[in-house]
């Protein structure tokens, strides 16, 4: 039955095969059906010219589209992966880099070089020298949950 749908659609199936792909990344999460879909649909073009001539056998077929398949995937990620673009929001998803360079004042004293601070609603473990409660700091450095901080 699919061998009579291939021989009936003829170059077509393979832009049928390109289409399905690119629907299929739709429903499904990820970003690399794309690539395989555009390589179906870069074979079927390739399928027109050639269908009729001796050479563009269905094993050819598959092997051209297995490789353009990974020359478009690579470019592609080229593309999208080196295409840093400068953004108003550097530090996005990265709230202790964000305070870097913000005063405070501690609401725990540090011991041991730690102690806690309060920003906006929230509470953050601080290390530094020791100090006392109520001492004005500035945030120095980020380590994740951690922030580092010296006296003003």
């Amino acid at each position: 039955m699919f061998d009579d749908l291939v021989v009936e659609l003829g170059p077509w199936s393979w832009w049928l095969l390109g289409l399905v792909l690119l629907a299929a990344e739709l429903v499904l999460p990820g970003f690399f059906l794309v690539w395989i879909g555009l390589a179906g649909i870069i074979v079927g073009a390739l399928s027109l010219l050639f269908w009729d001539d001796a050479f563009w056998v269905w094993q050819l077929q598959w092997l051209v589209f297995a490789a353009v398949a990974v020359i478009v995937a690579l470019l592609g990620r080229r593309y999208f992966y080196n295409n840093n673009q400068v953004t108003d929001e550097p530090f996005l998803n990265q709230r202790g880099a964000s305070l870097v360079g913000r005063t405070a004042t501690l609401g725990e004293p540090i011991a041991e070089g730690r102690g806690r601070i309060r920003l906006n609603d929230t509470y953050w473990t601080v290390k530094g020298p020791d100090l006392p409660v109520g001492t004005r700091v500035i945030i120095v450095a980020s380590n994740g949950r951690e922030l580092t901080v010296e006296p003003v």
